[in-house]
């Protein structure tokens, strides 16, 4: 049985919204879950590509590569975005890693750079922001909860 990552990584979301952490620091709590920590040694987790803690699928066909990495995708750029902004991170992953917008992990990533800035703006409350993944990235929000706004 495959575990749904992404519902997993919105329910990481809501419990990191109960904490009340400031929305930066929010921001990057959810990097580790990407295995991209908080400390100074934040930039080298992040380039290694983080450790995989939310393995599974479960991602909408736009952002699915069909593999067990999108969650770690999504929660280490989002950690990324928070801390050097949105076009440096879009450039990064563009260019270094190699994702153009028009695959599918491009436009998780786009996601992930619009999902931080959604946050940081005050735009989507903590509160709100598992909502937010599971409406726009979880293939099982098309299906069951009748969501309006989501894509599929």
């Amino acid at each position: 049985m495959r575990v749904d990552a992404c519902a997993a990584l919105a329910d990481s979301i809501e419990q990191l919204a109960r904490r009340g952490y400031a929305d930066r620091r929010f921001l990057k709590e959810l990097g580790r879950a990407a295995g991209v920590g908080r400390g100074p040694r934040w930039m080298l987790d992040a380039a290694s590509g983080g450790r995989n803690r939310l393995r599974g699928r479960g991602f909408r066909r736009h952002v699915d590569d069909r593999t067990d990495g999108q969650a770690r995708h999504f929660a280490g750029t989002v950690a990324v975005a928070a801390r050097i902004g949105g076009p440096l991170t879009r450039w990064l992953t563009t260019v270094v890693l190699r994702d153009p917008p028009t695959t599918p992990d491009g436009r998780l990533s786009d996601e992930a750079i619009e999902f931080a800035r959604l946050v940081r703006s005050g735009e989507l409350t903590q509160a709100d922001a598992a909502g937010w993944v599971r409406d726009r990235l979880c293939h099982a929000a098309a299906r069951g909860s009748g969501s309006v706004g989501g894509r599929a």
